[in-house]
């Protein structure tokens, strides 16, 4: 039988209580260890956040409304024309925002779309969709003046000061009536700056889509004769005032355009939007920029930019850059 050491014997009711103690605190450490390990594991295999979704409007796929594959979706686009936009972007100046939705699909690629501009004269079809619309209310029609004064104002033949515009901008009620009526039409970003012209409106380029929505879709607030009658006047602009987003028109299609360029204390706002007809599919398009030396670079800007964006809703190059850069005028 084996002796014990001679140093054993019974401890001490002390060290029994220190060896006691001891024991205890490393059962606990353990414990501790061993549910932070296993609550460790459990986050580890739960599914990932979902994605921020877009600044712009939800559901902008086939997904349902507001789903999380159509968000997704929605911001993998405007990211591709974030891509798509780079080398446009490369050497110019100011800033710029554009959008394009494909009316068949509802797909929708927009950048910068909350970002304000100056108008300029693309505000004129806002401002025969706010009279449409008030007349609608009221149960009347255009006169003869009003009649020819609206195609003064859209198919470019106002005069420099724009006094068809402001004739029609009067009518409509001046900022208060237009501001009612882009109420209705869902234009919440487009408002009066300094002063009570026309001329002084800001939008951004989720404004322009909407009214171009409106001009468009049989949801709107304007009657079918309503839209037919402004889209009719917008497809009989003027050689002068057919750039910008007719740039990306098939041949011989009737692109509907509102395009408009305000020189300003920050140099020149160049915008444009419009209906057009490409690769097979009728597009919305609106571009806006500004802080361009002038009017030729700002439209070289906005058409380049429109080129790139159409690609992003072309469904046999979607997700394909358009990498040929503008020729910047000196």
């Amino acid at each position: 039988m084996r002796r014990a050491p001679a140093h054993a014997g019974s401890l001490k009711p002390w060290e029994r209580l220190a060896f006691a103690l001891a024991f205890a605190l490393m059962a606990a450490f353990v414990g501790v260890i061993t549910v932070s390990a296993g609550r460790a594991r459990q986050q580890g295999a739960r599914p990932a956040a979902p994605a921020v979704t877009s600044e712009s409007s939800p559901a902008r796929t086939g997904g349902s409304p507001g789903g999380t594959g159509g968000q997704s979706s929605a911001v993998a686009l405007d990211r591709q024309l974030a891509v798509a936009l780079a080398p446009v972007l490369l050497h110019a100046r100011g800033n710029l925002a554009i959008g394009v939705i494909d009316r068949a699909t509802g797909v929708r690629s927009v950048y910068n779309s909350r970002h304000r501009f100056p108008a300029a004269s693309i505000v004129k079809a806002d401002i025969l969709a706010a009279l449409l619309l008030q007349h609608q209310r009221a149960g009347t029609v255009f006169g003869a003046a009003e009649l020819g004064l609206a195609a003064q104002m859209i198919d470019g033949s106002d005069g420099s000061d724009g006094s068809a515009a402001s004739d029609l901008w009067a009518a409509a009620g001046d900022t208060d009536g237009v501001a009612a009526a882009n109420a209705d039409l869902g234009l919440r970003h487009t408002t009066p700056g300094q002063g009570a012209s026309w001329s002084m409106i800001s939008t951004t380029v989720a404004d322009q889509l909407r009214l171009l929505t409106d001009l468009t879709s049989a949801r709107s607030p304007l009657t079918a004769a309503s839209r037919s009658y402004e889209l009719g006047l917008m497809r009989r602009a003027r050689a002068g005032q057919a750039w910008g987003v007719p740039v990306a028109a098939t041949a011989s299609t009737s692109p509907a355009v509102q395009d408009g360029g305000r020189p300003g204390p920050r140099l020149w706002a160049v915008n444009s939007i419009g209906v057009i007809r490409h690769a097979g599919q009728e597009l919305l398009v609106a571009v806006l920029c500004d802080g361009q030396r002038s009017k030729a670079a700002g439209i070289v800007l906005d058409q380049a930019a429109v080129m790139a964006a159409v690609t992003q809703i072309t469904p046999a190059r979607r997700g394909l850059p358009w990498t040929r850069r503008p020729s910047w005028p000196r």
